[in-house]
């Protein structure tokens, strides 16, 4: 024993070092095992062989969007919730001269492509009563399309598959979904590593001095990177609930903690840049099911088509024939449909405020389960979660290594 304390006098500034060197170890294995999750973006290495990394959030990024997706859409947000907030006569109201124009522009477009000589007879004054007709009857029109899609919403929007679509097309923001709720965290794992690495660190000096074996530093800096990488991340999560030491300390997990937070955050990126009035009109227009839509709207265009013959019908269809009337319908419903997202922009203000998608988010995630809320998080972890601790593992042995040099030399 003597020895052993004579050795520390003489050569405390080394044994001082240790546990700081391994508290260094522990920050440093946490901040290369949470860049690991995220970065890079695309995979890099050598082509043609196995060495190289992507990070494990982009690399899984079709079954994390798709967790992610079953969560949005299974317990955060129901899509007729969110159409049932659109006011029809507001709409209709946001867009009126928009409309107008662009009904004046449709019906002008189509009357003169399907019957040229007719409509370019009418005087001036003719043609633009014709128009103001039809245009009278548009708002009862949008009316009606508004209130057959709040009613069947799910027939004409696929809002998982557009979810999915945009989260996997876009891998930057399934990553920043991810990293932006759970930034406090990855800052804890990697402080974590400071004061579990210390307080191993002091055992660490102590049986160095009483050993003296070259292997006590690359083990327990091995040990040091498995143990507190798995240690952080198992603290994130668990206890799920509150464990009450005294009246009012308790412990639980950071992220279990911080609920009600990471709630706000995430509506707030959902409302941003996932169930945007753009992104929902593209699914609309463009997904799976716009079909359906195209098959209502140009239905309705047809019935208004039928309307405004009235009792000239027959007269009108002696004139231009059965034939070149169902041109001009598919054709007036073609061109309503192209100039749909132009006309809607005008009322994206109003849509993004009525559908108040951040704000249903975060009530929703307010009432999950501690299990349904650590699914928010917790697939980013278990994913190749193995890899980011034996990295940690490596990195602190081979440092450990560099202890030894440092000691004997």
């Amino acid at each position: 024993m003597d020895v052993i304390v004579a050795d520390i006098s003489q050569n405390w500034p080394l044994y001082t070092a240790i546990p700081f060197i391994a508290a260094l170890i522990g920050y440093v294995t946490k901040s290369v095992a949470i860049e690991m999750m995220f970065r890079p973006i695309e995979w890099k290495g050598i082509k043609g062989t196995f060495l190289g990394w992507q990070g494990v959030v982009p690399q899984h990024g079709g079954r994390m969007a798709a967790i992610a997706t079953d969560l949005l859409t299974q317990n955060l947000l129901d899509i007729k919730d969110v159409f049932a907030r659109i006011d029809p006569d507001r709409i209709t109201e946001e867009i009126e001269q928009p409309l107008l124009r662009t009904v004046d522009d449709v019906a002008r477009e189509v009357l003169t492509e399907n019957h040229p000589r007719v409509w370019e007879r009418l005087p001036t004054v003719a043609q633009d009563l014709v128009i103001k007709q039809i245009q009278a009857q548009t708002p009862q029109l949008v009316r009606q399309l508004m209130l057959e899609m709040r009613e069947n919403v799910d027939d004409f929007l696929d809002v998982k598959e557009m979810t999915v679509r945009r989260l996997t097309s876009d891998r930057k923001l399934l990553v920043k979904l991810i990293r932006e709720t759970s930034r406090p965290e990855m800052a804890f794992i990697a402080r974590s590593g400071i004061y579990f690495g210390f307080t191993l660190g002091i055992v660490q000096a102590f049986v160095w001095a009483v050993t003296k074996n070259p292997l006590v530093m690359p083990v327990f800096g091995a040990a040091v990177g498995l143990f507190t990488d798995w240690l952080a991340i198992k603290l994130i999560f668990v206890p799920r609930e509150p464990v009450h030491l005294t009246r009012k300390l308790y412990f639980q997990g950071k992220f279990q903690r911080r609920k009600a937070e990471v709630a706000q955050q995430y509506g707030e990126i959902i409302a941003r840049d996932v169930l945007t009035v753009p992104n929902l009109m593209d699914s609309i227009l463009r997904g799976p099911r716009s079909d359906r839509l195209m098959a209502m709207i140009s239905r309705v265009v047809a019935d208004a088509i039928d309307e405004q013959a009235g009792n000239a019908r027959p007269l009108v269809t002696a004139t231009l024939g059965t034939k070149r009337i169902e041109e001009m319908k598919r054709s007036a419903a073609d061109k309503a449909i192209a100039r749909v997202p132009e006309t809607v922009q005008h009322a994206e203000g109003y849509l993004t405020e009525a559908m108040a998608v951040a704000h249903l988010v975060e009530d929703r995630m307010h009432k999950l389960t501690p299990v349904e809320y650590e699914g928010l998080l917790r697939p980013a972890f278990r994913q190749d979660e193995w890899k980011l601790v034996v990295v940690g593992g490596l990195i602190g042995g081979i440092v450990g290594e560099l202890q030894v040099i440092l000691m004997l030399h």
